[in-house]
């Protein structure tokens, strides 16, 4: 290095030493993500696809749990996100779900709905009948088991279009009703109010590709998988 790109060099440098520089902050945008508090899970079942037959075929089965179940959970999930959900149960969701879109209350009662019934149905037993304190409550309620079954299919088959035949715990008491498309008894609003128990999907993907239009075929098929075991769980609970 020459003499005089020494002496240019360390002149800048020189400069430099008694100069504050400054750099502008960078902007940075910030994105908001709406996170729920809330989560619906695809439920697994306990049994294969076939295990209800000659109750409910294994096509339905797989069908109604994979495409039905699947596409509820997901909606009901990406409603949440979207609609900025902040209540942390589905039972609180439920007490304020007239202040939530069609797409919400449709999938949130479905993930539900069907968690339930997925739960409350195995394998077919002859004589199924429940025991214990909720045979009991149901004779109590409804004076014997056969009249139980006969008011709660009479609800089940006159539910017109699709919808659901519950049976609840309302103030201590058993009562039996329907829902509409996918609400249920812990919805704001709905007539039929209380804690599920037993729940019966009368939509017709849920029984059509074996009984067709004979809904109370399917229904009478119903009372062989019922779990009463674990109806009784959700009664003791309660």
């Amino acid at each position: 290095m020459n003499s005089k790109s020494f002496f240019l060099r360390a002149s800048f440098f020189m400069v430099l030493g008694g100069m504050t520089v400054s750099f502008a902050p960078i902007k940075t945008h910030q994105i908001e993500v709406n996170v729920s508090p809330l989560k619906f899970e695809q439920e697994k079942l306990n049994y294969a696809f076939d295990a209800l037959e000659p109750a409910i075929d294994a096509q339905t089965m797989q069908i109604h749990y994979e495409r039905h179940y699947g596409a509820y959970v997901k909606n009901a999930n990406d409603a949440l996100v979207a609609e900025n959900v902040k209540e942390t149960s589905d039972i609180a969701l439920f007490k304020n779900i007239d202040k939530y879109s069609a797409k919400l209350r449709n999938n949130a009662g479905g993930s539900f709905n069907h968690a339930l019934f997925w739960k409350t149905i195995r394998a077919p037993k002859a004589d199924n009948k429940p025991t214990g304190a909720l045979a009991a409550a149901i004779d109590k309620e409804f004076g014997s088991f056969d009249k139980f079954k006969e008011e709660f299919t009479k609800v089940a088959t006159s539910q017109f279009g699709s919808g659901w035949a519950w049976l609840v715990l309302q103030n201590g008491k058993l009562k039996v009703g329907g829902t509409a498309n996918q609400d249920n008894p812990l919805m704001k609003g709905i007539a039929l109010q209380g804690t599920p128990l037993l729940g019966l999907d009368v939509w017709e993907h849920a029984y059509y590709l074996k009984y067709q239009n004979k809904r109370a075929d399917y229904i009478t098929a119903f009372w062989s998988i019922v779990n009463w075991d674990q109806v009784q769980r959700n009664f003791s609970a309660k």
